[in-house]
């Protein structure tokens, strides 16, 4: 209810509608939106408040991948809604910095689960230098 509330949910389902997306109730709260013809961003599923989008036919959205995206839902609410999007994209750049990878470091996903969202887990470059 609260990403409905603070707008994230709606900006999800505009998405939705715009990448022609076939929208449909899931669970747990969350909405369902297969078929997402936009090719960004580059994800099997990405959320935007209790919406999952993903490229691929209705029955992908299911155990680990669908529990890591609904992670990301609860995420949206602790962030009051769209302020996530910025906070998620800072994430990504220090991600990219740290490891060379957009998810590796990333503090969204990783609390989301980086095993479950199919994502490496790459150490920092620093550490890496180190090692060798």
């Amino acid at each position: 209810m609260l990403n409905y509330v603070n707008l994230s949910t709606p900006f999800g389902l505009l998405i939705a509608v715009i990448g022609r997306a076939e929208v449909r109730r899931g669970e747990h709260g969350l909405v369902y939106a297969h078929g997402y013809r936009i090719r960004f961003p580059v994800a099997g599923a990405f959320t935007v408040g209790n919406v999952v989008l993903t490229a691929h036919e209705e029955g992908y959205l299911t155990g680990a991948l669908l529990r890591h995206e609904a992670r990301h839902a609860t995420q949206y609410a602790f962030c009051v809604g769209l302020p996530m999007l910025p906070l998620y994209i800072l994430a990504v750049l220090v991600s990219v910095v740290v490891t060379g990878h957009p998810a590796s470091w990333n503090l969204f996903e990783r609390l989301a689960g980086l095993d479950d969202g199919g994502y490496p887990r790459h150490p920092s470059r620093w550490r890496r230098r180190t090692l060798e």
